[in-house]
């Protein structure tokens, strides 16, 4: 079963996760990579996030291996301006594009965890990061579009005559998305005309993306089963209280300058009982940063119509837990596409 994204127009666009390299075994971890990023690809993922940090490997590598090992899937590779020029940037994604003719999407990222950047000395404010980031993007995708020398002079990033070498095939120039719920992240991705992602509210409190000309997309996971009973049993057996991650989180909420961080952690974790399929819990336990779908099939098709109703048209799951995880959501996102051109 693969994930019915291209049935009618406008096309989704549905990317899986990687796996972080702090939480797995090294010895393990190139064949967690390359199992993961097969069973995205025979699921019809479009592509595979993969993040960014000082405590991660280096996502490039992870992409490279990624390409190595699967025919279409394309990295989204994490980006963050504080760990390299924006021409070693495009050097890599014009080396790959030449090696694998394989297209890589960027997921430009202005902030980090706090304590990353303080290591790194990066001691700019929030909003002055994403205007350094649309600098940053925009010599990117200069270099990339070719042949002409790029020659661009900002506050942030001046570069003189500098062109690309080998030169990115038109058909594999990379999308942008630009990682942020804040005003600032938003209006650098519509000057970058990126696609803005965010980690979202319940359906029922998210704006409507149509009244904006900015394109948009969610970062959200999903444990959908046959009946409510059963998928809430997985969730609460993949996710179990964690007393050590709580306080992590309580910490880092307290460090924190993030917009959707801030966000989330007012809201509080909405148990099934209530009758919410909107689950903060593994947020709350430091064992993801995104909200949860949970539910019967039914149920959360409907929850993913709201959202695609409300202008969403990408979606970056969380990271699959096993292979027919993905078979699930395949259900819920054909389901949820069915509902909406009713």
């Amino acid at each position: 079963m693969t994930l019915d994204i291209s049935l009618q127009q406008p096309k989704l666009h549905v990317f899986s996760t990687s796996p972080q390299s702090s939480a797995v075994e090294r010895a393990d971890y190139i064949a967690k990579v390359i199992e993961v990023a097969r069973w995205s690809e025979e699921a019809g993922c479009e592509g595979i996030l993969v993040y960014t940090d000082n405590s991660l490997v280096d996502p490039w590598l992870v992409a490279q291996i990624i390409i190595q090992n699967t025919t279409r899937l394309s990295p989204l590779v994490a980006v963050q301006p504080a760990y390299m020029h924006p021409y070693a940037v495009a050097k890599m994604v014009s080396s790959l594009g030449h090696l694998y003719g394989r297209k890589i999407y960027l997921n430009m990222v202005a902030g980090g965890f706090t304590n990353d950047l303080a290591a790194l000395k990066d001691t700019t404010p929030h909003d002055k990061r994403y205007a350094r980031l649309v600098e940053y993007t925009t010599i990117i995708q200069e270099l990339l579009k070719g042949p002409a020398a790029v020659n661009y002079h900002g506050e942030f990033y001046a570069v003189d005559k500098l062109r690309m070498t080998p030169p990115l095939a038109p058909e594999l120039v990379p999308e942008v998305f630009v990682s942020g719920s804040s005003p600032a992240g938003l209006a650098a991705a519509q000057a970058l005309g990126a696609t803005a992602v965010k980690y979202p509210q319940p359906a029922e409190q998210e704006p409507d993306c149509h009244e904006t000309a900015i394109k948009t997309g969610i970062r959200v996971g999903i444990i959908a089963r046959k009946s409510e009973e059963e998928a809430w049993r997985v969730a609460n057996e993949r996710f179990p209280g964690d007393r050590k991650g709580q306080i992590t989180h309580q910490l880092a909420m307290k460090t924190s300058d993030s917009a959707w961080h801030k966000q989330l952690s007012q809201m509080s974790a909405m148990p099934s009982e209530n009758g919410s399929h909107y689950w903060l819990w593994p947020f709350e336990n430091y064992k993801t940063f995104c909200p949860y779908l949970v539910g019967s099939y039914e149920r959360v098709a409907l929850e993913l119509a709201k959202y695609l109703e409300l202008g969403h048209l990408t979606f970056i799951l969380d990271i699959p837990a096993a292979k027919d995880e993905l078979e699930h959501i395949s259900v819920v996102f054909s389901s949820a596409r069915q509902l909406v051109t009713k």
